[in-house]
């Protein structure tokens, strides 16, 4: 036999190993797609396509987006699923499934979207996973503790009245309440997290303000924007190239007021400064007190959690603000309960963090505005191991998603689901069962800031109410949602506001 010979002899054998091997591998993977399907064989879903699945119908606006998320609960029933691509997407909206997923510690972990948002947010709080995750959690859970809410009340009620005197200029006329709301709530997240007077509701064309509310703008369109999910196509689009120099912005400004107030802290901590006694702590103080010279947090943690909470905080708050002033708006008689309510409880004391809790009415409207148009409309969780939910057993490499808007409007728990009743949450109410109202999440992984959250809204709507009488122009059949991280109104939440007398 030649070498020649041998030679092909060997390749040949090579060959037909390699191929097997190939053949062997792609025989496992079809069979773990099989079990894959398999196990989701009960899970209804629209008409989909080889490979692509549902995402041609996903090629639509966000608030026909929306409309199809409720439209397809309506036809498939209690749990329904969507394909994109090859990935599965399972909807929910009954408390028989929402409780042993969001009462679970072993799923946890925030979807595959929320990578969108690490260049921006690194691995904090809201992307984090894991250990990393449980360590901040544990870490920073202190850090909202009622002593430091009063400090930070104070900023929320100076922060009010700058927004009250800048609504003075849209007296009895219709204006959307929305910018307006999100550049106080800004200034309020920017002095509590870092201890920065922003001034974004007097200037609205700073340009951090306008970095933060463009990458958040970008962020949300890609959590729906099946087209644009791939890093490598976004940052050769124009949001891609908006997206790049906000995030320069960002962190470019956070970086500064770090390094500005990490100098102030050592100077204070080496008896070097002396502090003006009224000065108020901040998130960003106590992170530098935890620090420990960077082996506990280093810098980029800090920044991580500081522009987490700036993240977390304005775009919700402000948000909860607006649908608030809608529905009162809408229904004006409540607006009459909780101002008679606080001249019968306050008097002509001032608002104070404790006696604000006691206007059972003001907390009542807040939470049945929660329901009907919920902070978080959706609420997603990447699934690893396998979990049953309603006689599914969902596997790994699923994402869940819980929608809130259809499970705070079951009727079997809240009857008239679409009418805005606030007698539902006043204190005699009977009790709801666990995990039929969830406005800041529920379970481990529930909104670390929902207290700090709540009294900025109490304050923002009582100081509002006690200026203004506040009239919704849209009816309710006329409002247009989009779900975005937060649920929003596609032309904004007009009001027209008369001064009180």
């Amino acid at each position: 036999m030649t070498a020649a010979s041998i030679f092909l002899a060997g390749a040949s054998w090579v060959t037909v190993c390699l191929s097997f091997c190939l053949l062997s591998l792609l025989l496992i993977l079809l069979i773990q797609r099989g079990k894959f399907l398999y196990a989701l064989r009960k899970v209804p879903y629209p008409t989909a396509l080889p490979i692509i699945g549902n995402a041609y119908q996903l090629n639509c606006s966000q608030e026909a987006f929306f409309q199809k998320l409720v439209k397809w609960a309506r036809e498939f029933g209690d749990i329904y699923l969507i394909w994109v691509g090859l990935r599965p997407f399972i909807f929910l909206y009954r408390v028989e499934a929402v409780q042993p997923l969001l009462s679970s510690s072993v799923h946890i972990d925030k979807s595959l979207e929320y990578q969108y948002l690490k260049p921006w947010l690194g691995t904090g709080l809201v992307t984090s996973t894991g250990e990393k995750w449980h360590f901040r959690r544990k870490l920073l859970t202190p850090t909202f503790h009622s002593g430091l809410l009063e400090a930070y009340f104070k900023t929320m009620k100076e922060e009010t009245s700058v927004l009250i005197s800048c609504l003075k200029k849209e007296v009895n006329q219709w204006f959307d309440v929305v910018p307006y709301v999100k550049r106080a709530t800004l200034d309020i997240i920017c002095e509590s997290a870092m201890g920065y007077k922003l001034n974004a509701q007097r200037n609205s064309k700073n340009e951090y303000v306008e970095a933060v509310d463009k990458i958040a703008s970008i962020v949300q369109m890609r959590f729906t924007n099946v087209w644009i999910s791939s890093d490598l196509i976004f940052k050769m689009t124009k949001a891609g190239k908006e997206h790049d120099h906000s995030l320069c912005v960002i962190h470019d400004f956070v970086d500064k007021v770090i390094a500005e107030r990490k100098v102030e802290w050592k100077l204070k901590r080496d008896g070097n400064f002396n502090e003006p006694t009224n000065k108020r702590q901040a998130l960003l103080d106590l992170l530098l007190e935890m620090s420990h010279n960077g082996t506990v947090l280093t810098d980029e943690d800090i920044r991580e959690e500081v522009n987490t909470f700036m993240y977390a905080g304005h775009d919700t708050m402000a948000t909860s603000i607006a649908w608030t002033l809608y529905a009162l708006g809408r229904h004006p008689e409540y607006q009459e309960k909780i101002l008679d309510e606080y001249d019968n409880v306050m008097g002509t004391t001032e608002i104070t963090i404790n006696n604000i809790h006691k206007l059972t009415w003001l907390e009542a409207c807040i939470k049945e505005q929660w329901r009907l148009y919920p902070v978080a409309p959706l609420i997603a969780r990447q699934i690893y191991k396998p979990i049953d939910l309603m006689g599914n057993q969902i596997p790994p490499g699923s994402t869940v998603l819980i929608n809130s808007y259809l499970l705070h409007r079951d009727d079997r728990h809240f009857p008239d689901p679409h009418v805005y009743r606030p007698e539902r949450f006043l204190p005699d109410s009977p009790k709801l069962p666990v995990y039929a109202f969830i406005p800041f999440s529920a379970g481990s992984r529930n909104c670390i800031g929902w207290r700090f959250a709540t009294l900025v809204i109490k304050v923002a709507v009582l100081s509002m109410l006690r200026t203004f009488r506040v009239e919704a122009l849209d009816k309710e059949d006329q409002l247009r949602f989009i779900s975005e991280l937060v649920l929003v109104n596609a032309n904004g939440l007009r009001l027209k506001i008369t001064p009180r007398e």
